[in-house]
């Protein structure tokens, strides 16, 4: 079974708080909360960019809250 987090732990984990991870992703604090509470998906490439930033590939990312939430 593959063990996935969630992005907001994938940033904590990697030891960024909201904002400075905001700033180097150069988006919006309340952008980057939308994409860990599911509420607006990041684009593939901002998940590349995090993937960096957090040192974690995506496969261990859950997305799947990003895109039950745009199907209401």
């Amino acid at each position: 079974m593959e063990v996935k987090i969630t992005l907001e732990a994938a940033r904590v984990n990697a030891g960024y708080n909201q904002k400075n991870a905001a700033k180097k992703l150069k988006v919006n604090p309340a952008t980057l909360s939308n994409w860990e509470h599911g509420i607006t998906i990041p684009s593939w490439d901002k998940v590349r960019e995090m993937e960096k930033l957090y040192n974690m590939s995506s496969d261990f990312l859950n997305l799947s809250n990003n895109s039950l939430k745009t199907n209401k």
